[in-house]
């Protein structure tokens, strides 16, 4: 027997196994990548069932923060507590940081966009009690303080705080 017909006689009876190797590598490789989509959208799953509720409380704790640390809220919940403005001044500007402190964690669960809102909305919140208090005296009592916030709260057009709001709910209505 020739080497030419050793060949041919080699590829004859390995061919077969070859396109059957072929095939099964195949179907193998499609049933392997359907079970990795499987078993991702599994995990996707079970993710937003632990995650979405995570963001929901972490949506109504940043509501009640920007709540709690609006300039005409804060001045009405914390009015009395001080005798002097000076004294609420302080105060104020110690509690909205103090709110804000305390709900640093909840920025995991929502976008930059709406963190960088918060952010903004508790500057601009203590921007406005340092304005009321640069036009009150230190020594005047802190309902002259509360009043000046009132004032200030009704001449803005757009609070801060209520803006920061907003793109919460807007933000919250991305998870239905």
């Amino acid at each position: 027997m020739e080497a030419a017909d050793l060949f041919i006689e080699i590829v004859k009876y390995s061919m077969p196994a070859i396109v059957a190797f072929i095939t099964i590598y195949m179907i193998m490789k499609q049933f392997l990548e359907h079970q990795l989509r499987k078993e991702s959208m599994d995990v996707r799953r079970l993710n937003q069932q632990i995650i979405t509720p995570l963001r929901l409380q972490a949506y109504e704790r940043l509501v009640l923060l920007m709540e709690r640390v609006h300039p005409a809220h804060l001045a009405m919940r914390l009015n009395g507590t001080k005798a002097t403005s000076g004294e609420l001044h302080l105060d104020l500007i110690g509690t909205i940081k103090q709110e804000y402190d305390h709900n640093l964690t909840q920025q995991i669960y929502v976008s930059r966009g709406l963190w960088e809102a918060i952010k903004k909305a508790k500057e601009e919140s203590i921007k406005m009690v340092n304005i009321a208090a640069s036009q009150v005296s230190p020594q005047a009592p802190s309902l002259e303080l509360v009043r000046k916030v009132l004032e200030l709260v009704v001449e803005i057009e757009n609070i801060p705080a209520q803006s920061a709001i907003d793109a919460i709910k807007r933000e919250s209505r991305t998870l239905y």
